[in-house]
């Protein structure tokens, strides 16, 4: 912990998550001096309490269904299979704090100075460090740091359901559903967006029963509507309760832990009522910087996050105030960690007087890791009627691809829509096996304007997963050749 010194820098990263830490390395690697702030762990939310650890959740609840649903189907006596719920719940965190400390090294190696505790911004050019727990600065600051520039990266926090405040304990977000000490009976889920849908999955797998509230009229509704109806129909068939086009009104929190009433939309007289041990809430989230900003430093706000200009061609991730940066989640949508860091490096690389490329937003791959994943990028096929373009759709379902067949995993299809004139990728939708690894071919596409000629004329290994890719990019053009 450094004293009460003022110390100088280059450059000031407040928070280390995805964006955070990887702007600090990169600034580092241009040869500015740097310094991070973090008031919890390294690495954010995304490392510590999203993305890596929920994964390997999944990755234990889909071995687990294997062992207690299939293994028949491939030979296996598996008899009397149980599982372990703290062992469940610790090898995540494990997980986690193994790659918390790789981050920690990471700062290290570039020479990276780390502030652990909250940080203020009293002014242009300052940052003040507190204890952690003192977002009001109440205390003295225990560290003073003066910098030319500044890069806000503090993420985002979870949007509360109106009238329901979360308690930690009955009524609960992402945080608390991958660290539940006790596995719940029965669970209920407001939003089937990925973190919804994601943790609907993960406990129906260990028994628990899910029930999905959703608004809108079908499940992951910024998806492509064919790969929302193949998850709905898998989700169900694994005995997940989905209620699509229907609102939460309220939440009553009971001794014995939640009643919630819901009705379909635009027939709120009609209400049912579903009892549950906790209540997850995903219904989306805000930026996150409470106790961050001074008021009269007169950063601009826009919809709960903090406003740059950051789609506009040759965008410098600026906010209102000079010398005061922001990129991730804490700036809106796309709330996606590898949005987060790619902003980073080009806000950084442009602070450093660099020409770095812009930020490409409509080739951003969103990827969903339930069983099945679910994987997209550009646009939608309603999104192509919207704007009156011209398109190709081809299909091809993983139930005609040997290598699916052989790893038993026939569920959903990749999708191409194509421009018709020019065959160039408009956008593509999966849902399957492994689909969060193979859009990234699909991203690489896009970057270098590819055509459906160009995909087809590329060969893909057999057997493969990926050759669905090169399948339907064929069904864009009526040739397919194995469906």
């Amino acid at each position: 912990m450094a004293d009460n010194n003022e110390q100088t820098f280059d450059l000031v990263v407040i928070g280390g998550g995805p964006g955070g830490y990887v702007g600090a390395i990169r600034a580092a690697q241009l040869g500015m001096n740097v310094a991070c702030v973090e008031r919890d762990k390294l690495g954010g939310v995304c490392l510590n309490w999203g993305c890596i650890p929920t994964k390997a959740l999944l990755a234990g609840a889909e071995f687990y269904s294997k062992l207690s649903h299939d293994a028949d189907k491939w030979g296996i006596t598996a008899e009397n299979v149980s599982h372990n719920w703290e062992k469940v719940i610790g090898r995540s965190r494990g997980v986690a704090a193994q790659l918390n400390k790789g981050v920690g090294m990471l700062f290290k190696k570039n020479k990276i100075t780390h502030f652990e505790g909250h940080a203020y911004i009293p002014a242009p050019g300052k940052v003040q460090v507190f204890d952690k727990d003192d977002t009001e600065h109440a205390g003295e600051a225990t560290a003073t740091l003066k910098a030319k520039n500044i890069l806000i990266a503090t993420g985002a926090v979870p949007r509360e359901l109106p009238g329901t405040p979360f308690d930690g304990d009955k009524v609960i977000a992402a945080k608390q559903a991958m660290t539940l000490t006790d596995q719940p009976e029965k669970l209920l889920i407001v939003g089937s967006g990925a973190i919804g849908m994601e943790f609907a999955y993960f406990y129906n797998a260990f028994g628990t029963e899910c029930t999905v509230i959703e608004m809108q009229d079908r499940v992951m509704p910024i998806e492509d509507a064919d790969s929302s109806k193949a998850v709905q129909k898998a989700f169900t068939k694994q005995g997940i309760n989905i209620k699509t086009g229907h609102i939460t009104k309220s939440i009553e929190v009971t001794n014995a832990g939640v009643k919630a009433t819901i009705a379909k939309v635009g027939d709120d007289e009609k209400t049912e009522t579903i009892e549950a041990d906790k209540v997850l809430v995903a219904i989306g989230v805000r930026g996150r910087y409470n106790g961050l900003l001074a008021e009269k430093l007169g950063v601009e706000l826009f919809k709960d996050h903090i406003k740059v200009d950051y789609r506009k061609e040759g965008a410098t991730y600026e906010t209102s105030v000079k010398g005061i940066y922001a990129v991730g989640d804490v700036i809106g949508p796309p709330w996606l960690a590898h949005v987060a860091s790619e902003e980073a490096v080009v806000c950084v690389e442009r602070m450093a007087g660099h020409d770095a490329p812009d930020m490409d937003y409509g080739s951003i791959p969103g990827c969903t890791y339930c069983h099945p994943q679910v994987a997209s990028i550009g646009l939608t096929e309603a999104a192509c009627k919207d704007q009156g373009l011209d398109y190709n759709v081809g299909t091809f379902p993983f139930l005609a691809s040997g290598k699916a067949q052989a790893l038993g995993e026939t569920d959903g299809f990749v999708k191409m829509i194509t421009g018709k004139q020019h065959g160039e990728v408009l956008g593509c939708h999966m849902v399957g096996e492994n689909v969060t690894e193979l859009i990234a071919e699909m991203g690489l596409a896009r970057r270098l304007e590819a055509t459906a000629e160009e995909i087809i004329n590329t060969v893909h290994a057999h057997p493969t997963l990926s050759e669905a890719v090169h399948e339907a990019t064929l069904a864009t053009e009526n040739r397919t050749l194995n469906f």
